[in-house]
């Protein structure tokens, strides 16, 4: 489960557009990330954006795969998978797949939103239940939370030392308030290059996975594409860093400093 936390975060945290402006992103945009737990490169994960139709509606449909490689999945074989479908105007979330196989764990979860009606309702596969939810303001899911930031926040309504609040569905412990602390902007050197970026903190609980509540950083392109570039976690035990490593099909140009 650690060396997979910065696949989760990494669709948690992201962007900050205003819906006036044109979108963070487009159908066939494409980005891998390399996530380090120690010496070992543990693991990767990939983030796709595909045009899809839900009962005639036409979403974004979004599937997140994250697996360890090479010598990590020795000590720990991961095979995690990740789908939204949401709505193309307001980023509202339609439907929730998760699939995880974490060295045995497993879980197979769908979540299905109407909006309508105010409620969602959760699918446990793995264990034959159900469980219904009260939808009393907007939410989103793990991976529609990531792009509905994108193109949802002025940078200029960002204060340094404040939050973002956003509330989340995402398994069957229910609705919670996600808080997203941001830091100002700060360079950060990557492959391609020197990034500038909007630094963020989230808050997560202290205890058995994380050290402390602000123990992760995070690293977001300060350009219209608004894409992650860096990820830092100190755990209870070790420590993880996630990398950008590829991507294809920007909305935008994806902007890098030259020395």
């Amino acid at each position: 489960m650690k060396r997979t936390l910065p696949f989760l975060l990494l669709l948690l945290f992201y962007g900050l557009n205003a819906q006036e402006r044109e979108s963070a992103f487009k159908p066939g945009e494409w980005l891998k990330f390399r996530i380090h737990y120690g010496f070992l490169n543990a693991s990767y994960a990939t983030l796709q954006v595909k045009n899809s139709k839900l009962d005639t509606i036409p979403v974004y449909h979004v599937v997140g795969h994250g697996e360890t490689t090479g010598f990590a999945s020795f000590f720990f074989k991961v095979d995690d998978t990740y789908e939204s479908y949401f709505d193309k105007v307001d980023g509202k979330p339609y439907r929730f797949v998760r699939k995880i196989n974490e060295g045995g764990y497993t879980k197979d979860i769908e979540i299905n939103f109407d909006h309508e009606k105010d409620k969602a309702v959760l699918n446990d596969k793995k264990n034959k239940k159900k469980l219904n939810f009260v939808l009393h303001d907007s939410i989103q899911d793990l991976i529609s939370a990531f792009y509905f930031l994108r193109n949802n926040y002025e940078l200029q309504d960002l204060t340094e030392g404040e939050a973002i609040d956003l509330k989340m569905l995402y398994d069957d412990d229910g609705i919670f308030n996600f808080k997203l602390k941001y830091l100002g902007k700060e360079i950060v050197r990557t492959k391609y290059g020197k990034v500038e970026c909007l630094k963020f903190r989230p808050l997560v609980q202290s205890g058995r996975v994380f050290k402390e509540q602000e123990s992760l950083s995070l690293w977001v392109s300060n350009d219209d594409n608004r894409i992650p570039i860096r990820i830092k976690a100190d755990l209870a035990v070790g420590a993880i860093k996630a990398d950008l490593d590829g991507y294809n099909g920007l909305k935008h140009q994806f902007k890098i400093i030259m020395d």
